[in-house]
């Protein structure tokens, strides 16, 4: 049986779930009785939770939001959400990155040691946001990474779809790789790591990873190509190598910059590798690349909505060329 704070702290954490709570659900939930839960619910409130008693054929309580704040309560799930969305405060286009970090911090310091490890351990990079083909991701795989990029220690797993060295699909020996870097990018999880077999720098998508124990030696870090994580990822994802020509083969060959006219926080999420600056609270600057100053201002046209062209002067005369052409077709 479950001590009595233990008890206490469980029924509140279901009570804080936005709904009405029957009292005989709670009875079967806790695994006690009506009339136990009823006291607990008077202890609670004594304790400064406003808990309202709900009428009716089965009774039932919820929590109230009350003048003041009593002591929170997050459970392991809900800690790693808050690490995770607060982390990815910087893509939201709302420029609350130092409210954001502010606020993990002050969390931190009133959770107890147990959830607060589990929060430090979850340290990752976001990098964008938006629609993407997600692949469903455990936490506890996501900590188990965490923890190897953070302990910087050789992680031996197995990587579903990898070929064999005949070709077959499926089958192949646990990878070694030194994790450098967790990233969270389009609705997907994944790796940056050195892959020891192949002696290159790989990415690897976290949901494809099956870690097998135990973790390998220490190693040293290795300087990623680029200068960070987000100027390597950005370029691997388009198919160049970052860092062995910087200014030319690391970035788009085409970039350019448009002011849109809608709110940051609408651009944000389909924005994919570009950068948004809010510049008013319905407009925002889009800076972004391409392989062409075409494909880059049809890129920007898909916002439908209006826009001013930031520059340079062959991204406003790609601009005109596309009108003529959309004219054009139209006529016909």
């Amino acid at each position: 049986m479950p001590t009595t704070t233990s008890r206490l702290l469980l029924l509140l954490s279901l009570l804080q779930t936005p709904r009405d709570w029957p009292g005989q659900v709670l009875a079967d939930r806790l695994e006690i009785s009506p009339r136990t839960v009823r006291r607990d619910v008077d202890r609670l409130r004594e304790m400064g939770y406003s808990i309202r008693a709900l009428k009716g054929p089965d009774g039932g309580y919820r929590l109230d939001a009350g003048a003041e704040l009593p002591p929170l309560l997050f459970d392991e799930n809900q800690v790693l959400a808050l690490a995770v969305a607060l982390q990815s405060a910087p893509l939201t286009g709302a420029a609350i990155e130092e409210a954001a970090a502010r606020a993990l911090a002050t969390v931190r310091q009133v959770m107890p040691s147990r959830l607060r490890h589990r929060l430090d351990a979850l340290q990752f990079t976001a990098l964008s946001v938006g629609p993407g083909d997600a692949g469903s991701v455990s936490p506890e795989l996501l900590l188990t990474l965490a923890a190897a990029v953070r302990s910087r220690q050789v992680l031996r797993f197995d990587y579903a779809g990898a070929q064999s060295g005949d070709g077959d699909v499926g089958f192949s020996p646990p990878r070694r790789a030194e994790p450098h870097h967790l990233v969270a990018s389009r609705g997907r999880w994944y790796l940056v790591a050195w892959d020891l077999d192949r002696n290159d720098w790989r990415i690897f998508r976290a949901d494809r990873i099956a870690p097998r124990t135990p973790v390998g030696a220490r190693f040293r870090e290795r300087e990623l190509p680029g200068g960070s994580v987000h100027a390597f990822v950005s370029a691997r994802f388009r198919g160049t190598e970052p860092g062995k020509n910087p200014g030319k083969g690391s970035d788009w060959p085409c970039r350019g910059a448009v002011i849109l006219h809608l709110p940051a926080a609408a651009v944000v999420p389909f924005a994919g590798d570009g950068t948004v600056e809010a510049v008013g609270s319905d407009r925002c600057r889009l800076e972004a690349g391409s392989w062409s100053w075409a494909a880059l201002a049809a890129a920007f046209g898909r916002f439908d909505a209006g826009l001013e062209v930031v520059g340079p002067p062959e991204l406003a005369a790609a601009f005109g060329k596309l009108a003529t052409r959309f004219t054009a077709a139209a006529a016909r």
